[in-house]
């Protein structure tokens, strides 16, 4: 889905901070394992960018919509301090990679994994949550990004992911489903008088979303 140009991607990689090794497994068993799935999962800068912005925000709740094999929970979990974070999925198969991993990691204690679905289990949070990662299926982003809104603290943060759809969503001559809901998204988020928000083209593009 990427609309950046290789060499400069690469360029970016090369200049992001390195993860460990265990980063690197996971990602080599979810290509194996999970096949042309594997582009669910975040890329290495999207990770430190996402491990960084935690360290930022010190949250003592953050929650995650979408786990998939636990990269991305990874990233906020090795950036907490005091905090826990809980994660929203639906498939026991590839969150049995994630909790492999949190406990080779030594976090999943502060790790929490709910299965079902979001739109449902999402309200059984009580908050407040400070730091929200939605990249579950784009379909119900509206729903995850209201239920998560209802939840959070003034002055927390939640980052969509593939906001920008490789690009498609400036195309006026896209009119698939998958970028028409996109852009519906975002024009939600932008027309939001509770919110503050900017896209990062990070990738397929993330957007930083602040509650006032």
């Amino acid at each position: 889905m990427s609309y950046i140009d290789p060499a400069v991607e690469q360029y970016i990689l090369d200049h992001t901070t390195r993860s460990d090794e265990l980063f690197t497994q996971l990602a080599e068993e979810t290509r194996r394992l999970t096949g042309d799935a594997a582009g669910m999962q975040i890329s290495a800068d999207q990770g430190r960018f996402l491990t960084m912005l935690t360290q930022l925000v010190d949250p003592t709740l953050a929650v995650e919509v979408g786990t998939f094999t636990g990269y991305s929970s990874l990233c906020i979990a090795r950036g907490l301090t005091h905090g826990r974070l809980h994660c929203f999925d639906v498939s026991d198969e590839w969150t049995s990679v994630a909790r492999r991993y949190w406990e080779k990691a030594g976090l999943a204690e502060k790790i929490t994994l709910t299965l079902g679905p979001a739109t449902e289990t999402l309200r059984e949070v009580e908050g407040p949550i400070q730091l929200a990662f939605i990249d579950a299926d784009k379909t119900n982003y509206p729903a995850y990004y209201e239920l998560v809104m209802e939840r959070m603290e003034p002055g927390g943060l939640i980052l969509a992911d593939n906001t920008l759809r490789g690009g498609t969503v400036a195309d006026p001559a896209r009119t698939e489903r998958y970028v028409q809901e996109m852009r519906e998204f975002n024009e939600l988020v932008i027309n939001d008088p509770r919110v503050t928000t900017t896209i990062m083209p990070i990738r397929d593009g993330v957007t930083l979303i602040r509650k006032n």
